[in-house]
This record gives structure tokens, C-alpha cells and sequence, in this order.
């Protein structure tokens, strides 16, 4: 595999995106709304008196999780499009026929997908971080980052579950002929779990200790292999053109 030819596919999908507005306002919007907002509302119900500042540390770890949701879902929109959506603009055609592998499409695509969603999840870190700093050091007297769980939560579970929504989504578009169809069932399927494993970290049935997230870490590595390989066995140009001629 030649990685130039694949960072050329990943620039072209990159300024096809750029010219997308919607893409852009949800991975900005997304990120903004987990490093500034949720900040805001853990300071507001603790300071009203609506959470005791015993269950704060919970909360915070609860809503660190939600860049691990982010990392699930902000790819779908450029993943799913990257197939699907080149197909319905006549786009795709000529790159199948291009003399590039089909590694070196599925490489190249991915990165297009995987590259905006570390930068704006990372981006968003830096400013989650020191808000929730300021509000602990003002009302829990202790600061709470940095700490091994978002340690954990950033450099280890946000990449293995981007990697794993990406996978899906390359896999659902490939098979799809509907922009929309394969949105919603490239988020829904890896968004669901990570979803039900919030709410339970909100009600206490389970907590985000260091071992809690490489258990998960483990379990996503599993699914990253299992997905990208699926991948790579059924992404077939000549039946992807054959199928949607």
C-alpha cells in the first residue's frame, strides 16, 4: 500500500467536506456544547444545591465519557457520505477505476473521516478541562484534571472507537444506495452501547475506574479488528460498480 496515494484521496474528501456546512457545524456544535455547556450545568445544579458536591466527581466523569460518544458519532456524517454520498454525485466512479488499492481507498477515507474528529474532540479537551478545573478548585477545593481516567478516555478509548465508527460506516456505505439509511445505521450501532454505558455510569451501576476503561478498551481493540476486517473482505470496487450501475 502507498500511503501518498492514500493521504491524496484523504485531501480530496477533506475539501469536499470543507464545502459542506452541515458536517462542519456538527463537529464544532457537538464539541462545544460537551467542552463549554456541560461545564456550565455541572457549576449551576451544584451551586443551586441540586447535586451534592459528593456525587460532582461522578457527574464529571459521567459527561467525560460524552467525547467517547462524540468520537462514535461525529464520523458518521463524513464516513457514511464518503461512499454513498460520492456515488449519488457521480464521484465515486472514476476513483474506482483510478490505479489506486483497495487498501489505499479505505486508508485514505478513513483518515478523511478520522482526522476532523481527533481535532475537534482534542480542541474540545483542552477547553473542558480547565473549565471544569476553575469550577472544582472553586467549589470541591481540589482540582480534578489532569487524571488517569481522561488520560485513558482520550488517548486510548476516543481513537479505538473512532476507528470502530469508521469501519461500520466504510462497511454499511459500501453495501447502502441511500445517504440517509446509512447515517442512521452507522450511528445508531456504535453510538447505542456507548449510550446505554452513560446512563448507567449517571444512576452508579457502574463507575469509570482505570481497570472499568481498559476493560472497554479491550473489548473495543476486539471489535476494531473484527470490523476492519470485514472491511477489508468485502470492499470489492468491481461489485460496488456492478452493483449500483
Amino acid at each position: 500500500m502507498r500511503l501518498s496515494k492514500a493521504l491524496l484521496i484523504t485531501a480530496k474528501d477533506v475539501r469536499i467536506f470543507r464545502k459542506k456546512p452541515v458536517i462542519i457545524y456538527s463537529l464544532v456544535g457537538f464539541e462545544t456544547l460537551v467542552a463549554i455547556v456541560m461545564p456550565l450545568i455541572l457549576h449551576r445544579v451544584v451551586t443551586q444545591g441540586r447535586l451534592s458536591a459528593s456525587a460532582a466527581p461522578n457527574l464529571i466523569d459521567a459527561f467525560s465519557l460524552w467525547f467517547v460518544i462524540g468520537a462514535a458519532v461525529l464520523p458518521v456524517g463524513i464516513a457514511s457520505y464518503s461512499l454513498v454520498g460520492e456515488k449519488l454525485q457521480r464521484s465515486l466512479e472514476p476513483l474506482l477505476a483510478a490505479p489506486v488499492s483497495d487498501n489505499e481507498i479505505l486508508v485514505g477515507k478513513a483518515l478523511a473521516a478520522l482526522l476532523p474528529t481527533f481535532a475537534t474532540t482534542y480542541v474540545g479537551a483542552l477547553i473542558f478541562m480547565p473549565l471544569v478545573d476553575a469550577f472544582a478548585d472553586g467549589t470541591l477545593h481540589y482540582r480534578v484534571y489532569p487524571n488517569a481516567t481522561i488520560g485513558v478516555i482520550l488517548l486510548v478509548l476516543v481513537p479505538l472507537v473512532s476507528l470502530f465508527s469508521v469501519g461500520v460506516n466504510v462497511l454499511i456505505s459500501s453495501r447502502a444506495n441511500d445517504v440517509r439509511t446509512a447515517q442512521q445505521l452507522g450511528a445508531v450501532i456504535p453510538a447505542l452501547p456507548l449510550g446505554i454505558m452513560y446512563v448507567l455510569t449517571e444512576v452508579r451501576v457502574i463507575t469509570l475506574s482505570v481497570p472499568t476503561l481498559w476493560c472497554i478498551a479491550a473489548v473495543l481493540a476486539v471489535l476494531d479488528v473484527l470490523t476492519i476486517s470485514a472491511t477489508l473482505r468485502t470492499f470489492r470496487r468491481d461489485q460496488i460498480l456492478t452493483a449500483w450501475t
